[in-house]
Order: structure tokens, then sequence, then C-alpha cells
């Protein structure tokens, strides 16, 4: 199967974040993750990102990697489309009409040798997606989109992408 969108919204009421993604053939299907899953799966997203480039992966310098890493999420996000609403009218439902409450997480690469991310509940089918460095950066977006609204109390960010502290100017004399 094709994947045609992707969505990821709070749910305040069961406190999760709600995964919707439907695909080229109609399918859709819903996922939890919690603030315990979430928390497992942002390293690992960041991993797939920093493994998915060779320019991240050639340097030696933990600060060249972490500003490289920042500089490939903006140029991958700037190539997403989030302007588009997402269609909910799926034709089938092949995980169930609920969502499923998502448990591990396994990672891996496909035979073209870009990064695989399993994502299963702790029994029965889950769903595996395989990443170009456009959606890989597009799940990271919108999930740290959707976390600033939980009040979930946890930072979602890229290594080189914290806020670097303000350096303080020298003090001018204006006459």
């Amino acid at each position: 199967m094709k994947l045609r969108q992707l969505k990821i919204d709070f749910n305040p009421e069961q406190d999760r974040l709600l995964m919707q993604i439907s695909t080229s053939e109609g399918a859709e299907m819903r996922l939890w993750m919690t603030r315990r899953y979430v928390k497992l799966l942002w390293p690992v997203l960041v991993q797939l990102a920093e493994d998915l480039s060779p320019r991240i992966k050639a340097q030696a310098n933990p600060e060249a990697r972490k500003a490289l890493l920042s500089l490939e999420h903006e140029q991958a996000v700037a190539r997403a489309d989030f302007s588009k609403p997402y269609e909910a009218d799926p034709v089938a439902t092949p995980l169930g009409t609920e969502p499923i409450l998502l448990a591990r997480i396994q990672t891996g690469r496909d035979p073209g040798g870009l990064p695989v991310l399993a994502l299963h509940p702790s029994v029965g089918n889950g769903l595996t997606l395989s990443f170009d460095s456009v959606l890989l950066h597009s799940v990271c977006r919108l999930i740290q989109s959707a976390v600033k609204k939980t009040g979930w109390d946890i930072d979602l960010k890229l290594p080189g992408a914290e806020a670097q502290p303000e350096e303080t100017a020298a003090p001018r004399t204006i006459n």
C-alpha cells in the first residue's frame, strides 16, 4: 500500500495522540500513541533521521552532525505539503475501526536501503512505514506539533535545533 496522507492530533479525552494514515487504495489505519510511547519513539525517529543521511553519517564532529540534521530537517519539511486537509473517507480499515494502542517499535531497512519503522500493539498486527527524508521529517514535525497541545511537559527537539544562547552585545554609545 502507498501512503497518501498522514495526520497526528491530540485527543484530550483519551490523553493520547491519534495517528491516522490513509493509503492510495482507500484504506485507513488509526493508531493511539501515549506519552510514554512518544517518549520512546522520539529518539528512534532522531536516530533514523541521522542514519538516513550519508552527509550526517560522514561527520565525525558531533556539533557538525547536529547542525546538518537541523538543516536537513528544515529542507525536508519545506518540501512537504501540510496545506491539504486530511480526507477521512476510508473504504477499508485493515486494523479495525477503533484505533489500536501502540506498544512496540522496531526498525530496519527495506530492500532499497531506506529506513523502516514498525509500529505495533502489544499483541496483534500493526503498521510498517518505509521512510524517505521528507516523510520521516514530516512525521517528526507532526508529532512535535501535536505534543505542543498536550500539556505533557515534554519538549521534542532535534539535535542542533535547540535555541542557542543569545550573545550579549557590547554596549554602544549613541551621540
